[in-house]
């Protein structure tokens, strides 16, 4: 920022900023006020021009340079001005304290200087991840580059605009940045994905008129989009209030050539980050978000993790509920390795798997002869599973002649294979899943209610994917890691519209849906980071605003009508409540009903004119004055 330096005789030197124009005089409202009675009232004036700081005389011999008597003169720095007593001194801008010198004005010289911005930064990546870090070094070299007074790096995220990074050229954070840019121009590069030089905001024909660039006084700004393969990062912002230095098409040329290397080294800082953040969120703090191989740090999961401590350890019979896909065999498999019978086998049969006539055989083995095909003896789950756990999964899909054998052996522990006269006991634990309602199946006798009870000792449900919305982008990054390693694939991570997408979609088959899209993903894909539509899934809707006029109406006519059946009906106890008349709120209600019965088509026919002459019902409640 420019400077006056102000010495009188016999006083200390005093150092004035320039902000704009600066009058000089004896008057009392005069920037730079000196009592001497040979000036006039409002003696000179410096203001900012396009050509650079030039002071004006407004009286006659209104100062000296160099002894002489001069009326109008363009500054430089270090100039010596003297008016009456007084000596003024101009001190050009102090420049920023960068690493390099500031870029030759030259189009060719500029764009060497930005190649080597640009590999400094590169080899800064490659040692240094903090992001925030980064992103103020390039913004800090952007502005070097460009001459700017002030530059802003705006990310979108999930469709909402985001500001970074808001810096000067000091190299210092501003505040308040959201006020600080003109979100005219802004909303121009994003919905064009077009690139935006105005040498002068202030006349602009488009612009000019915008509250913005009048509230900020712009005079020169500059504005790239930052893409990715198409797709829109964000945008870099700059900004110029010095009418002697507006942007010029160099500069435009230099910062695109930036920016399309730039979005690819923020691509990647970001990406890293988030995979750091990963990392300490499922390896740092396993309490909260990792149980084994499980994955969760909603509410729901943590709910299910504290149950699976407190039963693990003993040897009751489990009931695992919940929808398909959520991880019910996950579970089942905590428990085991959980418990005193970890060393011990993990046997799982899915019940609804398998043939009717091959089930019992399975479940209790057979001897030879048993049956057609039977030509040796084969033990069962029951037997295999010895010393261990026997985890039946889907046992709602079991028929009703296998319910029985079932019941006994998990009371008696005693089992005959098919065919056989021998019983033979076995020492296991039983877990049991399904994603039937049980008590549904027993009301409509497809399940025995005896073992219910039998297995019914504790139950755990698992949440559907849709309600565990604190899990679900950390269960898709971590499924995502593991098909790309497994196919070993260039893919990084999602998109911000990708994760707005995840997180609003209902994923009817859960966690084995989620795992089957990001596989077919992977394998597909053409690009590093994925986008909704790699996903299958919808973009992001745009979301539906009402006017405030049409938002207050709305909110008005539902509560009014809420405290109407909250008092039976009765407007006058309804309009004391409000705080309003009773006809105030008498003429309200016609008013509405007037505007609904506008708002239905007519009806035609007998019977409905014969409907429309009969008593008319209560709309909400029945009206009691």
């Amino acid at each position: 920022m420019p400077k006056l330096s102000l010495t009188l005789p016999g006083r200390k030197a005093k150092t004035i900023p320039l902000y704009g124009p600066l009058s000089i005089g004896r008057d009392a409202g005069c920037g730079v006020r000196l009592d001497d009675v040979c000036l006039g009232g409002r003696h000179a004036v410096i203001r900012d021009t396009t050509e650079g700081w030039r002071i004006d005389a407004i009286a006659p011999h209104a100062f000296q340079i160099k002894g002489q008597d001069t009326q109008s003169l363009l500054l430089t720095h270090g100039c010596h001005i003297h008016i009456g007593a007084a000596e003024l001194t101009f001190l050009e801008d102090e420049p920023p304290p960068l690493t390099t010198p500031l870029p030759p004005r030259s189009r060719e010289d500029r764009l060497v200087e930005g190649c080597r911005q640009l590999v400094a930064f590169s080899e800064r990546l490659l040692t240094d991840y903090e992001l925030p870090r980064l992103l103020e070094e390039l913004m800090d070299a952007i502005i070097a580059l460009s001459r700017a007074d002030k530059g802003f790096l705006v990310l979108l995220e999930g469709g909402v605009r985001s500001i970074k990074v808001a810096r000067n050229c000091q190299r210092e954070a501003l505040a308040q940045a959201e006020v600080q840019l003109s979100d005219s121009i802004l909303d121009r590069v994003i919905a064009t994905l077009q690139p935006v030089i105005i040498t002068d905001a202030l006349h602009h024909p488009e612009f000019s008129k915008a509250s913005s660039i009048i509230a900020l006084r712009l005079a020169s700004v500059l504005c790239v989009p930052l893409l990715d393969r198409g797709r829109l990062l964000g945008a870099l912002y700059l900004g110029n209030g010095a009418a002697r230095d507006p942007f010029d098409h160099q500069a435009l040329e230099l910062l695109i050539i930036f920016a399309a290397q730039a979005s690819l080294l923020l691509r990647n800082a970001l990406l890293f980050n988030e995979l750091r953040l990963d990392h300490q969120l499922l390896n740092e703090h396993p309490g909260e978000a990792r149980y084994g191989s499980l994955i969760g740090a909603s509410r729901a999961m943590q709910k299910v993790f504290r149950l699976v401590d407190k039963v693990a350890t003993t040897d009751v019979s489990v009931l695992i509920t919940g929808e398909t896909g959520t991880g019910k065999e996950l579970i089942a498999r905590e428990l085991h390795r959980r418990s005193g019978r970890a060393r011990g086998p993990f046997v799982a049969i899915n019940c609804g798997a398998i043939p009717e006539q091959l089930l019992e055989s399975e479940l209790f083995g057979h001897v030879r002869g048993a049956f057609t095909g039977a030509v040796s003896n084969q033990p069962g789950k029951f037997h295999a599973a010895h010393g261990g756990t026997l985890f039946l999964d889907e046992l709602g899909e079991m028929p009703l002649a296998l319910q029985a054998k079932l019941l006994r052996v998990i009371e008696d522990r005693i089992v005959v294979p098919v065919g056989s006269q021998q019983s033979q006991t076995v020492d296991i634990r039983i877990i049991a899943a399904t994603h039937r309602d049980l008590e549904a199946e027993i009301a409509a006798g497809r399940f025995r209610q005896d073992l219910y009870w039998r297995l019914h000792v504790v139950t755990i449900e698992l949440p559907p994917l849709r309600e565990r919305d604190d899990d679900i982008l950390m269960i898709a990054r971590h499924l995502l890691h593991r098909s790309v390693r497994e196919y070993q694939s260039a893919v990084r991570g999602f998109s911000p519209d990708a994760v707005a997408a995840l997180k609003r979609y209902a994923w009817p088959g859960n966690i084995r849906q989620l795992e089957n899209r990001l596989k077919r993903a992977v394998l597909l894909a053409d690009k590093a980071i994925l986008g909704p539509e790699d996903l299958d899934l919808p973009p992001t809707p745009e979301p539906a605003i009402l006017t405030l006029a049409h938002a207050r109406e709305r909110f008005q006519h539902q509560y009014i009508h809420e405290v109407l059946a909250f008092y039976g009906g009765n407007r006058s106890k309804t309009a004391r409540a409000l705080g309003v008349d009773r006809r105030t709120l008498f003429r309200y209600l016609v008013r509405q009903q007037s505007r609904t019965r506008r708002s239905q088509p007519p009806r035609h026919g007998r019977d409905d004119r014969r409907r429309e002459t009969g008593p008319p019902g209560p709309a909400h409640a029945p009206c009691r004055w």
